[in-house]
């Protein structure tokens, strides 16, 4: 598996949303020329793969059509491979082949269902977990036992990937998919079970809602910390993924989850 990176060194996955809507940088990186630029610079600071997403899937988000989300993420993709390993987060197979053909090698996807697609065009695939869909997945999550369905529900999808002749499989338990404030942290207290199912993990709970509630909470202030300034909640959870076997961390601050990995690994 090519990784960019020391294999006593977790990794960190750059994110780049190239959509209006995202819950942290919606619009930001919109244009192509933007995304690209940024896309380099967070391969300058240190992240091993850049995920583009051209979909919002923030709590409530409206779902956009495959033709639109192809335009959005396919050009930055194909200037962006140039510069080092590229994944497409799509839930939709047409996208994820567009995105392969465009130079991409990892399907990142949140549906969990495109493993034949990645098995079909050789490349890796993440399946993560989520309770329902984007635009209601927040409405009253409920689970007997939150750990256990994630880590059951992980290690089928993964075995049905394997089955099917996927060689690059990575398991993510979905934190804020589908899951209440007290089931991410349950996740996140447990994720040593979830590491033991013997597939690398990828977690990513960076400037997550969570995290604002809780760091507003230190703040003694009552409403959610912005997700701009969600950086100590989320370098805090992502090191504490990486002390207990996560592989990858998934952030938008990459440099410093980057220095983060290095003083894990030291």
């Amino acid at each position: 598996m090519t990784t960019g990176a020391s294999p006593s060194i977790p990794m960190v996955m750059g994110i780049l949303n190239v959509t209006p809507d995202s819950f942290s940088d919606g619009g930001r990186f919109l244009e192509p020329d933007a995304a690209v630029l940024h896309g380099v610079e967070l391969f300058a600071e240190g992240a091993s793969i850049i995920d583009v997403g051209g979909e919002s899937t923030r709590p409530g988000a409206a779902p956009v059509d495959a033709a639109e989300e192809i335009r959005r993420v396919v050009p930055v993709i194909e200037r962006l491979v140039a510069h080092g390993r590229v994944s497409i987060d799509t839930r939709k197979p047409e996208v994820a082949r567009a995105a392969v053909a465009a130079g991409a090698t990892l399907i990142n996807d949140v549906s969990a269902e495109l493993w034949t697609v990645a098995a079909d065009l050789g490349v890796g695939w993440v399946a993560m977990h989520m309770q329902g869909e984007p635009a209601t997945m927040q409405v009253e999550p409920t689970y007997d036992d939150v750990v256990a369905e994630v880590c059951e529900f992980l290690d089928q999808r993964a075995a049905q990937a394997e089955r099917a002749g996927v060689t690059e499989v990575w398991i993510d338990p979905g934190f804020g998919f589908g899951k209440t404030h007290q089931h991410n942290l349950d996740l996140l207290a447990h994720l040593d079970r979830v590491v033991a199912l013997g597939r690398p993990v990828l977690v990513g709970t960076s400037r997550k809602a969570t995290l604002g509630r809780i760091l507003a909470d230190s703040d003694r202030v009552p409403d959610p910390v912005d997700p701009t300034d969600r950086l100590a909640g989320s370098i805090a959870t992502e090191v504490w993924a990486m002390h207990r076997g996560a592989a990858m961390v998934r952030a938008h601050d990459v440099r410093a989850a980057v220095q983060a990995a290095r003083v894990v690994a030291a």
